[in-house]
């Protein structure tokens, strides 16, 4: 029934136009090449845009923030439209690496809460147009394992040896390990940093696998039974296996806002613009929410999703303000430490 009132809540958002467009595709005039994370998008907005402006999509996926930024930094991929998270966005900005926004062509950034505009990444808001946002948190088997996991200190735990996996990227893998040592995530303190670094190899004798997207296979076939892993993807394995559950250790975790943005030497700066606003309107914003279940920075599609579903989603997609105060966002850090990060992750991964 949720899954109906939201069909045709989105329905009902839609414009003429838009429908119009699904009966006769415009004729395909240009084109814009879409980077974004695996499972972060509804497939049918992509048909919607070439319906709507006859400009195919080249769409693409990656596994983490740091093979997008290796990507661009190497000038391996073509990009226009590029979502990371928030503190790859400021060093992207640090090392001159996106062209400003024209907000001419952008004027659905009025759509988006003031919660997430002029975030600390992008004070001056000149490059980015806030996506979606969400929490990390730990997912869990409630078949395997009975009791709420209250602390990180469960990825450590003996008891669930072989059953456990942990991120395959060092920002998130070393942000729980501080966490779970009771520092920041953010810490520039090479001596914390180290002690991450040792309870991370500690976890390799309990460790199953870092993974990624390989997550949603092995916890939703219950071949593993607890990770951390991001709050929206949680809500999706959720829907093929209901035994799985989430929490947010006491200690605290990670909030993350991702967002669009155009990398230099994009070759379609209009298209992406005119694919940023489009992917920023209310109807597209709530599509992707319904397919993906991550919370919109569009504040009419967060607010019309929040009135469709359960209390218990409503309670991880949108947390309160008791659990919001006891999380970090991730800040772009010094050369020096992202250095020591590659070289520890190296050691650690070898």
């Amino acid at each position: 029934m949720k899954k109906i009132l939201l069909v045709a809540l989105i329905l009902s958002l839609l414009t003429l136009p838009l429908l119009v467009g699904c009966e006769e595709q415009a004729e395909i005039v240009g084109e814009v090449h879409v980077h974004n994370w695996g499972e972060f998008i509804n497939p049918d907005v992509l048909r919607i845009f070439e319906e709507e402006y006859g400009i195919r999509v080249i769409y693409n996926t990656y596994a983490t923030n740091q093979v997008l930024y290796a990507q661009l930094h190497m000038g391996t991929i073509v990009a226009d439209v590029v979502i990371p998270s928030d503190y790859m966005i400021a060093r992207l900005i640090a090392e001159d690496m996106l062209y400003e926004l024209n907000f001419d062509n952008i004027p659905n950034i009025e759509l988006i809460d003031p919660r997430f505009r002029n975030l600390h990444f992008d004070p001056d808001e000149r490059f980015a147009v806030p996506y979606m946002t969400g929490t990390v948190g730990i997912i869990y088997n409630t078949r395997f394992i009975t009791e709420t996991p209250t602390s990180w200190n469960a990825l450590w735990n003996p008891e669930f040896a072989g059953q456990i996996l942990m991120f395959d990227n060092p920002r998130d893998a070393f942000g729980i390990a501080l966490k779970y040592l009771g520092f920041s995530q953010n810490t520039s303190n090479e001596d914390e940093i180290m002690q991450a670094f040792d309870v991370l190899v500690a976890q390799r004798d309990v460790l199953q696998a870092y993974v990624m997207d390989q997550i949603f296979d092995l916890m939703e076939s219950g071949e593993a039974w607890i990770g951390p892993y991001y709050m929206g993807d949680f809500l999706w394995m959720y829907e093929t296996n209901p035994d799985l559950a989430f929490a947010i250790p006491h200690e605290g975790t990670n909030a993350f806002v991702d967002a669009m943005v155009i990398p230099r030497g994009a070759p379609n700066r209009e298209n992406a613009e005119l694919f940023i606003n489009f992917m920023a309107r209310t109807d597209i914003a709530l599509m992707n929410m319904s397919a993906i279940m991550y919370s919109s920075a569009n504040f009419e599609a967060a607010a019309l999703y929040a009135a469709e579903i359960e209390p218990w989603k409503y309670a991880i997609m949108f947390p309160s303000a008791e659990v919001m105060d006891n999380t970090e966002v991730f800040m772009h850090l010094p050369q020096h430490i992202l250095d020591l990060y590659d070289r520890l992750w190296t050691e650690l991964k070898s």
